[in-house]
């Protein structure tokens, strides 16, 4: 199956019988599993390389914010075919607990419904919501590591002291906005995608509830679900929130639109 775009009339048209040479977006095929996050990902769709970021966007923008997802019936399938082939690639039943972040699209909770068909009756949802604007951190000592402290080929640093100085500067100014503002997005707030991985704290327990529950099961699978996967600094927030408490579980991450090279930009 795949999704084409009508530059006429300014839409998007889903085939879910044919593929083409049009097509924009389709269900993935071999590359299905991806080694990220150094756990088991799967991603259900992936863009067509001839695709432009324009058109990316507005597709991104159609699936997390085209209205109820129950009268719109392209978007419920697109959603479906995704979840079918996850269940072709695990068994849902063995899975204890999905874990979501909260989200201003309806996505997510169209997926979990949906996954509930396949999973077993016990099967408990976690969500976690966004912090306070204030709580946000910065991991400086890990960025200056992978990047400020990086060395040339013949052994002298990339960087200058009054480079890693502005850079560090820079970073935080931007925390300084960041901290001001009353509503926090990441994708939408770090311009730069090489900061998202070392952005922190963005996400915390909805309820007390759920961080005891994450601290007491052990050994157990756990699913993470999110609607898009683009920087991948989101699916990091969650494992970074679940393993302060729990280093046990068996993760597996589902995204409904990845990349293969999901982790290019967080590396």
């Amino acid at each position: 199956m795949g999704i084409t775009y009508d530059s006429v009339l300014q839409r998007f048209v889903f085939d879910f019988e044919h593929d083409g040479n049009e097509d924009i977006v389709g269900l993935t095929g071999t590359g299905y599993q991806v080694e990220a996050f150094g756990k088991c990902f799967y991603y259900g769709y992936e863009f067509s390389e001839q695709v432009d970021g324009a058109v990316r966007s507005a597709f991104i923008k159609h699936v997390k914010f085209s209205g109820p997802i129950q009268e719109n019936p392209d978007l419920a399938m697109f959603i479906k075919k995704a979840v079918d082939n996850l269940s072709h690639k695990i068994n849902l039943y063995d899975y204890n607990l999905v874990v979501m972040p909260e989200s201003s699209s309806r996505v997510n909770d169209y997926m979990l419904r949906y996954i509930y068909r396949f999973a077993q009756p016990t099967l408990r949802k976690m969500e976690l919501v966004k912090n306070l604007p204030t709580n946000i951190s910065f991991d400086m000592d890990a960025y200056a590591q992978q990047y400020l402290d990086d060395v040339l080929e013949n052994g002298r640093p990339r960087y200058t002291a009054a480079q890693k100085e502005e850079a560090k500067q820079s970073i935080n100014q931007m925390l300084d906005l960041i901290h001001k503002k009353d509503y926090f997005t990441i994708a939408k707030d770090v311009r730069k995608s090489r900061f998202r991985p070392y952005m922190m704290q963005f996400l915390k327990f909805a309820t007390k509830e759920d961080e005891q529950l994450c601290a007491i099961i052990r050994s157990q699978n756990v699913l993470i679900v999110d609607d898009i996967a683009t920087s991948g600094s989101t699916i990091n927030e969650i494992l970074r929130t679940l393993r302060i408490l729990n280093e046990d579980n068996a993760i597996t991450i589902f995204s409904l639109i990845g990349r293969k090279d999901l982790m290019a930009d967080a590396n």
